[in-house]
């Protein structure tokens, strides 16, 4: 009896350890993050960066794997891919959320932001907070907001009031808003895919395109483009987002270290994002391969009053007090 019971304790030692080390073993935790962007850019560093502070502090329990330059997905098809666990981490523009939720419209409300401070202020207030949480009814929720910057008009004519983007194409994102912005001023929007650009500017099949200073030089818009108006009219950002399944599903110490090296990777793309606005700026003027004009303030005047009833026009869809809000984050 004594020999069994040895033996039977022997047993359970050996289980126990085989357990033991099969726990120790386990898998980490996989985050595909997937964007449509070069890795030198704002996003393509934030992303980095994330993995880099996530490989710091969580090795052997959560591992970034990073996909940049649509590798994965294209914008268009990565929320749905989320939902299906395919991907765990993405950061589209803002305009891309329409199918999911009508609120984050308002980033696309013409000349609604004097500047990227009071972007930044609405953002981390109250409102921008809430807006995080918008598509969570769909299964998604927000983690933060990246920049990119504010918006520049570029074209093969000299715009410096509205009548002069009267009658001529200009490719815009898929967004209502940004359709009866330009529609607005008498142009035609056409909704084309960015990868798209550069030829459609190249071959004049487009007169032209709306987008910040750090796009326009990475995609060598400004090549292809002899004018390009400072008009700062509208914001390009992205919102950094998740699936409401995998985010809850995170054992609560994993999910807050996640979230803490997200908040900084995210602080860090921001400041890449507007030291690059101002470098690639100064890199077209060095080029002399386009010109930049500077408006008045009567002429950019005249662009605010054509274009100001557009956020009348989706008041309802987006909520009067959201734009209010914003509103507020200007002063």
């Amino acid at each position: 009896m004594a020999k069994n019971t040895i033996l039977l304790v022997s047993l359970m030692v050996a289980v126990a350890f085989v357990a033991s080390a099969t726990v120790s073993m386990a898998a980490p935790i996989v985050i595909k993050f997937s964007h449509v962007v070069a890795e030198n850019t704002p996003k393509g560093q934030m992303a980095n960066k994330f993995k880099e502070l996530v490989d710091q502090r969580l090795a052997g329990k959560v591992e970034v794997e990073v996909f940049p330059n649509s590798q994965l997905f294209g914008d268009n098809k990565v929320l749905e891919a989320m939902l299906l666990g395919d991907v765990q981490l993405a950061a589209p523009s803002l305009s891309k959320f329409k199918k999911y939720t009508k609120s984050l419209q308002i980033y696309d409300l013409p000349f609604l932001f004097k500047n990227m401070d009071a972007v930044e202020k609405f953002q981390q207030g109250p409102v921008g907070q809430k807006l995080l949480m918008a598509t969570k009814s769909k299964g998604l929720i927000g983690l933060g907001y990246l920049h990119n910057g504010l918006k520049q008009l570029s074209a093969s004519d000299p715009l410096r009031v509205p009548t002069d983007a009267a009658g001529k194409k200009f490719r815009i994102m898929s967004s209502d808003v940004l359709a009866a912005q330009f529609e607005a001023v008498g142009a035609m929007p056409l909704k084309k895919p960015f990868s798209e650009v550069f030829t459609l500017l190249q071959t004049k099949a487009i007169d032209g395109q709306e987008n910040t200073w750090s796009n326009i030089y990475s995609k060598k818009f400004f090549e292809v483009q002899p004018y390009i108006t400072e008009s700062n009219h509208g914001v390009l950002d992205y919102l950094v987002i998740t699936s409401t399944a995998f985010w809850t599903g995170l054992p609560d110490d994993i999910r807050t270290e996640v979230k803490k090296a997200l908040d900084e990777a995210i602080t860090f793309g921001n400041i890449v994002a507007a030291q690059k606005a101002t470098d690639d700026r100064q890199k077209i003027i060095d080029s002399k391969r386009s010109t930049i004009i500077e408006l008045t303030d009567a002429e950019r005047q005249q662009w605010v009053k054509a274009m100001k009833p557009v956020w009348k026009q989706f008041e309802k869809e987006i909520g009067k007090d959201y734009i209010d809000a914003a509103i507020q984050a200007n002063n």
